[in-house]
């Protein structure tokens, strides 16, 4: 293991990618054997998990040079899984979904390296501001390409939140008037803009999001104000016979509705539906993708999901109850990586 860290090291300086990343694959296949310390029952687990995030780090950088951005985002999520507090991996991450022009999940993801920097100890300011920049730049690209819907964020201190809303409901309308087939502000949960860090940077909003299609609009908002999330369109379970109808509706409806509710996360660290809402939503995309076949595509969902679980205790306060949830989920998705079957929290869920 030390000699396969060595030269992968070496090729990395030597900026032979490739290589480089031969020989941390080799390395990571060889943690999983074990052989991550010399004796295992003195071994902190902490320690394994920080070496494996450390070598998923590597790989992550050498695919994204070597111009594999998917690739390199599925070891971003692993490097998270292993170690969810450090910043600099979800800044990696959101360098790939850069990459992938999913600009929504990028500024998500430096909204959240940018929190947990906060919140590490002796943080440096001057970091903290590049952070949010590039959060702000995130933000700003995913509404720049987008042509189905408009937001409007609204100041908000501690007023009346109905009257608040209703307000905000009215201004966007004036300002916004190709965007009125449906409006709604977010009623869960309070936004955080990615201003420069010399305007308020505790400033909170509220956000009010219009649609050109009506239809589109409603399902946005009926998804994103229950409390046990749904995903868009999906009243039962698919069947295979329903196979093309699936692909019809994520083709035309559900990518477009995804790409709003991945907008809605991108400013809020904590949501009032409850700590797992997200990773539920994710749940619901990726059963979607195994009905309609596609492996890849679900695994990558769903280690995704399992890092955003994972870095939930250190963004927010978890009940004991929700705490369980949390656990239940990420043990549910890590059989259906496996491909193991049987009752699950998450099939109870998708049953409710």
């Amino acid at each position: 293991l030390q000699a396969a860290l060595r030269d992968g090291s070496a090729r990395y300086r030597q900026r032979d990618f490739a290589a480089a990343a031969a020989k941390f694959s080799t390395a990571l296949e060889l943690c999983s054997k074990g052989f991550a310390t010399e004796d295992p029952l003195k071994s902190s687990p902490d320690n394994i998990s920080r070496l494996v995030s450390w070598i998923e780090s590597k790989l992550v950088i050498c695919y994204l040079k070597l111009g594999q951005p998917g690739l390199a985002l599925h070891h971003s999520h692993r490097s998270i899984i292993q170690n969810p507090s450090h910043f600099r991996s979800h800044l990696r991450q959101a360098a790939c979904f850069r990459c992938l022009h999913r600009y929504s999940e990028a500024a998500r993801s430096a909204m959240v390296a940018q929190c947990l920097y906060v919140l590490a100890e002796g943080a440096g300011l001057e970091t903290s501001d590049l952070i949010q920049l590039y959060w702000q730049a995130m933000t700003q690209e995913a509404l720049s390409e987008e042509v189905s819907f408009s937001v409007l964020y609204t100041p908000f201190e501690r007023e009346d939140k109905t009257d608040k809303i209703k307000e905000a409901n009215k201004t966007f309308a004036e300002k916004h008037p190709d965007y009125v087939q449906h409006i709604f502000t977010d009623p869960h949960g309070i936004h955080l803009l990615p201003e420069r860090a010399e305007s308020h940077p505790d400033q909170q909003y509220l956000l009010t999001l219009g649609f050109r299609n009506k239809e589109i609009g409603k399902t946005v908002e009926m998804s994103v104000t229950r409390k046990l999330p749904v995903f868009p369109g999906q009243k039962t379970t698919f069947s295979p016979s329903m196979e093309e109808e699936a692909e019809t509706f994520w083709q035309n409806t559900g990518k477009r509705i995804m790409a709003v509710m991945a907008f809605i996360g991108s400013t809020k660290i904590k949501d009032e539906r409850g700590p797992c809402a997200r990773a539920i939503e994710q749940f619901h995309h990726a059963s979607l993708l195994s009905q309609l076949q596609r492996e890849e595509e679900q695994a990558q969902v769903m280690t995704q999901a399992m890092a955003e679980l994972a870095t939930v205790p250190y963004l927010q306060r978890v009940s004991q109850e929700d705490g369980k949830l949390l656990q239940s989920l990420m043990a549910d998705a890590v059989d259906i990586l496996a491909g193991r079957t049987g009752e699950r929290v998450w099939t109870k869920i998708q049953k409710v």
